[in-house]
């Protein structure tokens, strides 16, 4: 566990999800506002993200629903230029997740400099999305060939919205993804974004790789944070810190003041 305390420096890092507002290419998109209005957003929710105290922000389409296993140059681009022209207020670590595209957050990460990413990298799934395979060799290669060997990736291996097609449990799925491809830490979900992550999954996972870390990906909050935390080796959170606790609302500081609070007791901080 020892790169968790010193790439985050936190023993149980909380990693805070900056949504950003539909991109242009999106059904969502708002062409009115533009881009200028994504920035905004993202810039009012990483400073009240970074003033309640997270441990670290990642960045992620959340509202290019619904979601492309490769998405479009354009969906780059955006992202790109979104975090450089945040990334003179950001004052901890930060990571990307352009969903659901491994090989795009790579990339993204590498152009920001960005030092993790988070997405699916193995697997076989039938999803809301359509049949959704992937080619972990190829990314980890691929992270290499563009100087990313430094970017920390983040296995999600019970993805949202989809079902493993093997018959294969959570706990080989977690022992073998370890073995082929020694992911830096790994993900555990629930059904959707929001949606609370099974602490007996966590469980599981946790015992079955116990080098390994394991974060709780979704679903936590204020009332399951210390039972998740005295499993978990950390948390990526982004429902709980939103106005009301509703996904699609802006962050809101004393939500996050007051999760981060119960971490840093959990943690003996």
């Amino acid at each position: 566990m020892s790169w968790l305390y010193s790439h985050f420096h936190s023993r149980k890092p909380i990693i805070a999800m900056c949504h950003l507002r539909a991109l242009p290419g999106d059904p969502g998109y708002d062409p009115a506002g533009g881009l200028d209005a994504v920035v905004s957003a993202a810039r009012a929710d990483l400073r009240a993200l970074q003033e309640g105290g997270v441990d670290a922000v990642m960045f992620s389409n959340e509202a290019s629903l619904p979601y492309l296993t490769k998405v479009e140059p354009i969906t780059v681009a955006c992202m790109a230029r979104i975090i450089a022209e945040l990334r003179p207020e950001i004052d901890r670590p930060y990571g990307v997740n352009v969903l659901w595209d491994p090989a795009a957050s790579i990339d993204v990460a590498v152009a920001t400099g960005a030092s993790f990413v988070r997405e699916i990298f193995t697997g076989v799934y039938a999803s809301d999305y359509g049949l959704w395979d992937t080619n972990c060799g190829a990314v980890i290669r691929h992270r290499y060939a563009v100087g990313g060997a430094h970017i920390k990736l983040l296995f999600n291996i019970v993805p949202e919205s989809a079902v493993y097609l093997s018959n294969r449990n959570v706990v080989d799925i977690a022992k073998s993804t370890v073995f082929v491809a020694g992911p830096d830490a790994l993900c555990v979900s629930g059904l959707t974004a929001g949606a609370e992550t099974s602490g007996e999954t966590l469980r599981l996972v946790k015992a079955a790789v116990p080098e390994t870390p394991v974060f709780a990906n979704t679903g936590v909050n204020v009332d399951n944070l210390a039972d998740t935390l005295a499993i978990a080796d950390g948390t990526v959170t982004g429902t709980a810190f939103k106005r009301d606790g509703q996904i699609w609302n802006e962050v809101d500081v004393e939500r996050v003041r007051d999760f981060m609070r119960i971490a840093r007791n959990v943690r003996g901080d």
